[in-house]
């Protein structure tokens, strides 16, 4: 064989080969997709697999969300979620659902493309949609052997708490990572290319998003304010709830103001405790503040008591506040027993009360002036309702 005919054959060879390859990618390709395809299924499909699967003694996980822009946050909470069952299910609302508790501009992503991106993860066996806000319809069809959540809830908080007791479930509640919000995202992508949009439907959303009202809040500290101070509390049998907490609680609820916790828990950050020991005193105050009709809106902690730059960390508590709930803040309040607390609400415009109970604002940290120093909750309240008829 010459050198030209031996040239020929060998690139003819090569040729082949990257046709091999190339059709051994569009095979695999082929394969990734109908693994994504056979996850998608519906609830009346998943119900009667799920009891033959508990039958079989396998642990059957269900956990549910919009998982609209699905980030890291997400991955590492599905990944821990699989890690405590043999199959993990995932209920995605519907786009209507989502819309039902997020407002007209959300979901960001359509359900169809949510499901998949889903049904790609490996920690997902098996994802569908529905149309019911909460659980409850999602729980009795499939009743799985734990139903999973994200650690800023409480069990008393769940809806479908009834319903997996009844049938012989558990709850599992599991600390959710810090720094992922798809809220955050969408305002950070606001923020920056907010600006540059031109288009009619942009601009629609625009004005949507500058009409809607914005919430009004109660940022309140817990250890010394809500609840007895106790020295890095992480035993819930030594929560103790302070006198008039839960009067003056449900009165700022009655008021129109959304009550929000902001705690700082060093203890956390020098590994005195854990997350799950914060979470477990949580849920000790919930059950406390259950018979007086109190709904904590939501809670946000700090695992150190300054940042690297020496800021105080409930500044950046209450920004995370102020965009995952829509508050303006100059209509809010701050209520602590510490000057931080006051001198985080001030920095943001916020009105500023001190309680006597705690630390009774004499560590002296910052030097802030209260715009009223109350004997407790019930106080603050009151005195707020008498300045709004003022």
């Amino acid at each position: 064989m010459g050198w030209i005919s031996f040239l020929a054959a060998l690139a003819h060879a090569g040729l082949g080969e990257q046709a091999a390859l190339g059709s051994s990618r569009a095979l695999r390709y082929k394969e990734f997709m109908r693994s994504i395809s056979d996850k998608i299924t519906t609830r009346e499909e998943l119900a009667p697999q799920v009891a033959a699967w508990r039958a079989e003694g396998k642990i059957v996980g269900f956990t549910s969300g919009s998982f609209d822009i699905l980030h890291a946050g997400h991955a590492a909470y599905l990944e821990a979620a699989k890690q405590k069952c043999d199959v993990l299910i995932a209920g995605v609302n519907t786009d209507t659902s989502v819309q039902s508790y997020k407002g007209p501009d959300r979901p960001l992503v359509p359900e169809g493309a949510r499901v998949k991106m889903m049904a790609a993860l490996e920690s997902v066996d098996y994802v569908f949609t529905f149309n019911e806000r909460r659980n409850r319809a999602n729980l009795e069809a499939l009743k799985p052997s734990l139903y999973i959540k994200a650690g800023d809830y409480t069990p008393e908080q769940l809806t479908g708490a009834d319903v997996v007791k009844r049938y012989g479930g558990d709850i599992l509640l599991l600390p959710i990572e810090e720094g992922f919000s798809t809220t955050n995202l969408i305002k950070k992508i606001t923020r920056l290319y907010g600006g540059n949009a031109t288009d009619d439907a942009d601009e629609t959303v625009k004005a949507k998003s500058e009409k809607r009202d914005q919430q009004k809040g109660v940022l309140v500290d817990r250890d010394g304010t809500i609840n007895k101070d106790i020295e890095y509390l992480h035993e819930p049998e030594k929560f103790e709830l302070l006198p008039n907490v839960g009067e003056g609680l449900k009165k700022f609820q009655e008021l129109g103001y959304k009550i929000v916790v902001i705690t700082l828990q060093a203890g956390i950050g020098i590994g005195y405790f854990t997350k799950e020991d914060f979470f477990a005193v949580n849920r000790a105050m919930f059950k406390a503040l259950k018979p007086h009709g109190v709904i904590i809106d939501k809670i946000y902690f700090a695992t150190h008591s300054k940042t690297d730059d020496g800021k105080n960390p409930k500044e950046a508590l209450i920004l995370r506040a102020r965009d995952e709930l829509d508050l303006d803040l100059k209509q809010s309040i701050v209520i602590g027993d510490k000057t931080a607390d006051l001198a985080a609400g001030a920095s943001f415009g916020c009105l500023k009360i001190g309680v006597k109970t705690g630390k009774g604002l004499a560590d002296g940290e910052h030097d802030v002036a209260p715009d009223y120093v109350a004997a407790d909750l019930l106080d603050a309240a009151e005195w707020v309702e008498r300045r709004r008829t003022i």
